[in-house]
């Protein structure tokens, strides 16, 4: 039975990168999911007060790797999962910023996207205006404050999962991992939260 549930990014959060990694490595191996990947901006959840992220994206940092993210996502869907796992490579492995939009071009590039056409949608404000209103939808209906949530019918989970599935990892544990989340979503919302005291490495 196929599994339908949606999950927040945001390229500079590391949980958020291993979550979306199992994702990706699952869904290549043919794990029965239906995946809406959802852009969540982590620097307009943390702003407090002065101008939005939305009034002024030249000042956040990772908001045009999550525009280009959410353009591949809708324009260039065959391209999306090596784009995505690239975008956050370039951030955790290499070391790069993400507000350089050179980065964000060399990786769309890379994976056979024309970064011209992501970058028209961005300086147009199409792509900002596409974040923004899934940000503050999800926001809105499930309290969503942070990546990676995952959301299923009207219950939403905040998970860090502490592994990483690199490309050409076995996709067993990948699985598993998912799956897991996926049943103490829908399965058991009693379960508030559940959180080891402490890191065993």
């Amino acid at each position: 039975m196929t599994s339908t549930f949606a999950v927040t990014w945001d390229y500079r959060c590391p949980f958020a990168r291993n979550a979306h990694e199992h994702l990706l490595t699952g869904l290549a191996a043919g794990a029965d999911w239906q995946v809406r990947y959802l852009p969540f901006s982590l620097g307009q959840a943390h702003v407090e007060e002065g101008p939005s992220v939305w009034d002024e994206p030249g000042q956040d940092s990772g908001i045009v790797a999550l525009q280009a993210g959410v353009v591949v996502r809708d324009e260039y869907p065959r391209q999306f999962p090596a784009v995505h796992r690239a975008l956050f490579a370039a951030r955790h492995d290499e070391g790069l910023h993400l507000e350089d939009r050179s980065v964000v071009a060399r990786v769309l590039t890379d994976h056979d996207v024309p970064a011209d056409a992501v970058f028209e949608l961005i300086d147009s404000g199409a792509a900002l205006e596409q974040v923004r209103a899934e940000h503050e939808q999800f926001v809105s209906s499930h309290d969503v404050w942070g990546v990676p949530t995952f959301i299923a019918d009207d219950q939403a989970v905040f998970v860090r999962l502490m592994t990483r599935a690199p490309a050409g990892a076995d996709p067993r544990p990948s699985i598993s991992a998912v799956e897991k989340v996926l049943d103490l979503l829908t399965g058991y919302p009693d379960l508030n939260e559940y959180k080891h005291t402490t890191i065993p490495r």
